[in-house]
């Protein structure tokens, strides 16, 4: 029997003929050891590929988790922000404030900061023509500014006064909504303890934030910039005042709480920061920045001593040299219109610098210090086409105020009507307010302001509105701004003048009232 066990056949077809080949056991044990290593090969390829599939699952998890707590702090802090920030025009139109940094960064626009340096180029012409004046008049060359130290005297009256307002408004409103709270859901006399804690509140009020700032600048006849600083400040800490006491009483009442259990009520921290931050309504919390930028405190508030001297050379190279002159003639229509024709550019120079230095530098470097996030103190005035969109647009601050508390709660109180009437209601609000300001800061009454506000201003939101849409439209409103800053400035001067010039000589009531500008003739 011939049989070969070592050796194996392996028979092949090929074109119709049977080939037999025949393999050693040497090769058949090659070729299963790489059948076998590229079995294992295969084994851990698919091994490798299900490792990285899983550790691509939990970084991916992991992943997810961390983005979710991310997007969830960041819209949370957003939709908060969203609640503070977002506000409401006149109208009931929103606006979000999404462009804070773009609105305090104004200035680092080079086309902006072009205008900015010809003002300073224009400050310096009113430098060096002072000097020259000065020099061929006394032939020396003098810097008097005595006209400052007499605007701004008496500063140590001003800031007791101020502390003595500050400390009330501090202490006063918060201590008695945190007794009126405890006690509004505990006691079964809600109403009763309501009422007596509003006529508390009330005439806390009226004597501390109102009948004391007067006294002070009546008693103590303070010069005008002193007297701006008190009444000022007066009117800044009854509206922040009133904020607090409005959104707290609110949530007060609204809360829900256990029988027998105190309600959540805001930390004298919160109400502390509120009266320094920029901003007129209450709010427990605000968008914060993670660090404070002193440089660009420090810029802002040289920059605001820089307006000072700016309105310094205004007063005293284009308006008191004229107005002197002009309170010695006798008052004519002739005399009037030259007078107000030549204030127009002081008086633009002066609005101009009052929105510079107050609401871009002053409340930028405020926000900064407290790392206040909201800088939409002002939005692009200068581009409307309307008086309504300017009202709107020229202090965000007051007017957010003006609409929570003036507007729409007035359209609440008549159930959702009459909303020209509440609309008229704000102006006749701003017009008094502004009207106030300046006759306790010049020390005469001279209704400029509230005929400028209520009157003029009224007509101008309802007939140049927000149909009015071209640049002819810009040009009327710059037009009608020019104007008006020129009567400001001329119709006060005059009677500054004439106060000068004609003391009141008794103490009735139309003497009080009536211009001295209209009757007096040297």
């Amino acid at each position: 029997m011939a049989t070969n066990s070592s050796t194996s056949k392996v028979v092949h077809r090929k074109n119709g003929k049977t080939s037999v080949t025949s393999s050693s056991p040497k090769e058949n044990g090659s070729t299963r050891q790489e059948s076998n290593h590229t079995e294992l090969h295969s084994r851990d390829t698919v091994q490798w590929a299900r490792d990285v599939e899983r550790i691509k699952m939990e970084v991916i998890e992991q992943m997810k988790v961390q983005m979710s707590e991310v997007l969830d702090k960041a819209l949370t802090d957003s939709l908060r922000s969203l609640s503070q920030s977002t506000q409401w025009d006149i109208n009931g139109n929103t606006h979000s404030h999404t462009d804070e940094k773009a609105r305090s960064e104004l200035f680092e626009i080079s086309h902006v900061r072009t205008i900015y340096h010809m003002f300073i180029a224009a400050l310096f012409l009113f430098i060096i023509s002072t000097l020259a004046v000065d020099y061929i008049d006394q032939g020396r060359l003098v810097l008097d500014f005595d006209l400052f130290f007499y605007a701004f005297g008496q500063l140590g009256t001003v800031v007791w006064a101020w502390f003595i307002m500050f400390t009330y408004t501090l202490l006063g409103p918060y201590h008695v909504l945190s007794q009126w709270a405890d006690l509004y859901h505990r006691s079964s006399w809600n109403m009763s303890v309501s009422v007596a804690t509003a006529v508390i509140l009330l005439v806390a009020q009226m004597c501390v934030l109102g009948y004391f700032p007067v006294f002070v600048v009546v008693h103590y006849q303070l010069p005008p910039a002193s007297r701006f600083i008190v009444i000022l400040e007066q009117i800044r800490f009854l509206m922040k005042s009133y904020s607090f006491i409005r959104e707290t009483v609110v949530a007060v009442v609204r809360e829900k709480t256990a029988k027998g259990e105190s309600c959540r009520f805001p930390t004298l921290s919160n109400y502390l920061y509120f009266l320094f931050c920029p901003t007129l309504i209450y709010r427990e919390a605000y968008p914060r920045n993670p660090y404070i930028r002193w440089n660009y405190v420090w810029r802002n508030f040289a920059k605001i001593l820089g307006s000072l001297f700016y309105l310094y050379f205004i007063l005293v190279r284009l308006c008191i040299p004229v107005f002197m002159n002009e309170s010695n003639r006798p008052f004519s229509t002739r005399t009037l219109v030259l007078a107000i024709f030549h204030s127009t550019l002081p008086g633009m120079l002066m609005l101009l610098l009052g929105f510079f230095a107050f609401l871009h530098c002053w409340l930028n470097a405020f926000a900064e210090m407290l790392r206040f996030a909201d800088r939409m103190f002002y939005k692009d005035w200068w581009n409307s086409t309307s008086f309504a969109n300017y009202y709107r647009t020229w202090n965000i601050v007051v007017h957010d105020w003006l609409y929570y508390y003036a507007y729409r709660d007035f359209v609440w109180l008549t159930g959702h009507r009459f909303r020209s009437v509440a609309t008229m209601s704000v102006f006749a609000v701003s017009a008094f307010v502004h009207e106030y300001a300046f006759t306790m800061g010049f020390g005469f009454f001279y209704p400029v302001m509230f005929v400028l506000f209520a009157v003029i201003g009224g007509v101008f939101n309802f007939t140049l509105n927000d149909k009015r849409k071209g640049p002819m439209w810009n040009v009327i409103m710059w037009t009608c701004l020019f104007i008006g800053q020129g009567v400001q400035v001329c119709l006060y001067c005059l009677e500054w003048y004439a106060q000068v010039h004609c003391p009141r000589t008794g103490t009735g009531f139309w003497e009080l009232v009536t211009p001295r500008s209209w009757t007096c003739n040297l």
